[in-house]
């Protein structure tokens, strides 16, 4: 069953805060092996853009520091599965982990207000 990774990075890490990041690392898994890894430059962030983009690349799952409600939501309307709370690793590393069921996904890292914007807290 083939699998396509999304990870948000900066600086060639994980980044801890979705909406913010400068790339996307994209790796594709055949079964449990890494057949294919590559970067993403994402377009202009906007509500809701990011959502859409990775799901027209094939992403079937996104790891993630943290990220809005409202991405949360347009992931899961799009199939996409989404593990938050990870800390800053290398791409291939999350989704090693992920493979072998040893992600510590945990809690989301940046909260959103309802609008998406206002009250915005990052615990990173």
């Amino acid at each position: 069953m083939k699998r396509t990774f999304a990870i948000p990075t900066e600086g060639g890490k994980s980044c801890a805060h979705f909406g913010h990041c400068e790339g996307f690392a994209l790796l594709e898994v055949d079964e449990r092996n890494i057949t294919r890894e590559w970067m993403l430059t994402p377009p202009v962030h906007k509500p809701g853009a990011y959502p859409k983009f990775l799901a027209d690349e094939g992403v079937t799952i996104v790891i993630a520091g943290g990220m809005g409600a409202m991405a949360q939501n347009l992931f899961k309307q799009n199939n996409i599965e989404v593990r938050m709370g990870v800390g800053v690793e290398a791409p291939r590393e999350l989704v090693e982990k992920f493979l072998r069921d040893e992600l510590g996904a945990g809690e989301n890292l940046c909260t959103h207000g309802e609008d998406g914007e206002s009250n915005h807290e990052c615990r990173h």
